[in-house]
């Protein structure tokens, strides 16, 4: 008769729900130290948009505050 494998082989339950939250949390983590650095190192360069006291085209907005006023075009 062939034995069966002992317990002590196999990961318990407990552990591998241990392990399955974190790898959930270092995925977590990863993404969101992903979403940091993209925030941090990028610059978007300035987009056209209907300024302060000029008429609306339909369906376009304007900025409450233009961060490119003094910007080159």
């Amino acid at each position: 008769m062939i034995a069966a494998p002992s317990d002590s082989r196999r990961p318990s339950g407990k552990w591998t729900v241990v392990a399955v939250v974190a790898a959930c949390l270092a995925l977590l983590a990863g993404a969101n130290a992903h979403l940091l650095y993209v925030a941090i190192t990028s610059q978007p360069d300035c987009v056209d948009h209907v300024k302060p006291g000029e008429t609306s085209r339909g369906g376009t907005f304007s900025a409450a505050k233009s961060s490119c006023s003094g910007a080159r075009r």
